[in-house]
């Protein structure tokens, strides 16, 4: 069942990280969702490495280190997207 969540969390958090991006991104829902999956858990990992990853209570700290990594994975992705597909960027 925890992959299913990473699924949920992931979608969610790639389309935060996609409503914060200034523009519009050019990559498919399904890969702002691995975006967003992959964002989670560097996140968790930031988290980890600076020892809050389980505090009492709701996790703020750990949630916003997730948003912050899937906003950037979504934001280096959807450039590396574009770039893989010949897109040319406007700025």
């Amino acid at each position: 069942m925890s992959w299913l969540w990473a699924i949920i969390v992931g979608f969610v958090l790639g389309l935060i990280a996609r409503a914060i991006l200034p523009g519009k991104q050019h990559i498919p829902l399904w890969l702002t969702t691995v975006f967003g999956i992959i964002g989670s858990v560097l996140g968790n990992w930031v988290a980890t490495g600076i020892g809050v990853n389980d505090t009492k209570g709701i996790d703020w700290t750990r949630h916003l280190l997730q948003l912050i990594g899937a906003v950037v994975v979504v934001g280096v992705g959807d450039f590396a997207w574009n770039a893989l597909r010949g897109n040319k960027q406007k700025a």
